[in-house]
């Protein structure tokens, strides 16, 4: 075990390592130059030379990447060329909104979809088991965006129990009013990942139902259910686990529509507003951050299989 995490850790670094290089080229060839977009309309063609050479814009490619590198492992991502500010602070105030709307919203998911998929796959052939197949489809059919304008109506604008829009301007100085605003942001993410969350959830419990052991259980005495619950759940978990890695990074590229939807100002709406500005230091910064989480995720996952599965644990 002590290996295979040692080596999924050199893969982590490796892939970390690519994956800067391929966002560094891909944003270097996007259209437009934010050395003109700094300069403004009117800027001569000498005025906007003189600001590429201040951003360091006429640098050979490597010399700049191996720069961004060097500072970006000590934690500093560069300076936002039209705001001034580092990356690293702006990163940071955003994640204030984003990080705990992802974390709730994926505990509030699990905490939901995993148990009701678990009774709908027991009970597939029951009236409710049926129904909540039902409820599960119809949460994966409706886009998230069409669910956070929905809530908005029903919760902000008719019955006026949260903000529709919005985070308080000190931030989480008010907690009361942070906790508010994310409520919405909150359950909408959690709808949509747990509609798919729970469809997973229910076909691997089918899916274990049907294997010998669940069988021989149940001849020794066991009900479906004790069966289920004694022997059958940590099978079911292992393809659970592998789901629920993809549904958080998927939730990561999610965000980025709620936040536009109740206009809270997370890492999403800033990515979006700074690809227009063309501001690559904050897109190349936040977009390998995006990044890093998104592999630190898979290499999370591949350990929980190895801790929950001994066989895998075997043949790594």
């Amino acid at each position: 075990m002590v290996w295979f995490i040692v080596r999924r850790l050199a893969l982590l670094v490796l892939a970390i390592f690519v994956s800067t290089i391929i966002i560094f080229l891909l944003l270097r060839l996007l259209p437009g130059d934010v050395a003109q977009v700094v300069g403004g309309t009117q800027a001569s063609p000498e005025q906007v030379e003189a600001i590429r050479d201040e951003l360091g814009l006429n640098r050979p490619l490597v010399a700049q990447y191996l720069g961004w590198l060097g500072g970006a492992l000590t934690g500093d991502f560069g300076v936002s060329a039209l705001s001034g500010e580092t990356v690293t602070s702006e990163l940071g105030e955003k994640l204030t909104v984003t990080a705990p709307l992802v974390l709730a919203s994926t505990v509030l998911s699990i905490a939901v979809a995993v148990p009701l998929g678990i009774v709908a796959g027991s009970r597939h052939r029951k009236a409710d088991g049926v129904a909540l197949s039902a409820v599960s489809q119809l949460g994966i059919a409706v886009p998230s965006f069409l669910v956070g304008l929905g809530l908005i109506i029903l919760f902000a604008v008719r019955w006026e129990l949260f903000p529709a829009q919005g985070f308080p301007r000190v931030g989480w100085d008010d907690p009361g009013g942070a906790v508010h605003a994310l409520v919405l942001p909150t359950i909408t993410l959690a709808l949509a990942q747990g509609a798919v969350l729970f469809r997973f959830v229910r076909s691997a419990t089918l899916d274990v139902l049907h294997q010998e052991y669940i069988r021989t259980a149940r001849a020794k005495g066991l009900t479906r259910q004790q069966a289920l619950w004694r022997h059958g759940l940590r099978n079911a978990s292992v393809p659970i686990i592998s789901i629920l890695g993809v549904q958080i990074a998927s939730l990561i590229a999610g965000v980025v529509v709620i936040e536009q939807v109740f206009t809270l100002p997370g890492v999403g709406q800033m990515l979006v507003r700074d690809v227009g500005s063309r501001d690559l230091e904050k897109v190349q910064g936040t977009v390998v951050l995006i990044a890093v989480v998104v592999l630190v995720i898979g290499f999370l996952v591949d350990v929980l299989h190895r801790l929950v599965d001994p066989r895998l644990r075997v043949t790594a």
